[in-house]
């Protein structure tokens, strides 16, 4: 378990270091998007400062997957993220499906791992 444990972290890391950097550092010529696709990611550009925040927080949580270090922190910060990109797959862009459910899957399976660091969150306190 602990293999698979550090090729799905490597793997999930890997994959947002590399689309972080990408967009970044405008390293890759972006495809041309049609539809609603465009749309929203016109939306996004046009913020001026959303598409930017969310690579850099893709960038901080793949450097910590990569390390192996805060990896549960990493894992929460990053969840709103790959929720936002399996529902961009389902309702938008459904060619990149399986791209959506394996960060959706890699990201659970972290989260499962890893679950006795999310233990006390659980954990019903009574205060008088």
């Amino acid at each position: 378990m602990k293999i698979l444990y550090i090729i799905v972290r490597t793997l999930l890391g890997a994959l947002f270091l590399f689309s972080s950097i990408a967009v970044l550092f405008n390293l890759v010529q972006q495809p041309e998007m049609t539809g609603n696709i465009k749309i929203f990611n016109d939306g996004l550009k046009a913020s001026g400062y959303l598409m930017t925040f969310i690579k850099v927080t893709e960038l901080v949580c793949a450097i910590a997957f990569l390390t192996g270090r805060f990896v549960p922190l990493a894992s929460v910060i990053i969840a709103p993220v790959v929720i936002n990109i399996f529902m961009v797959h389902i309702m938008i862009a459904p060619e990149g499906i399986p791209v959506g459910i394996f960060v959706v899957v890699a990201n659970a399976f972290l989260g499962y791992y890893n679950r006795s660091a999310f233990a006390a969150l659980f954990v019903q306190v009574h205060k008088v």
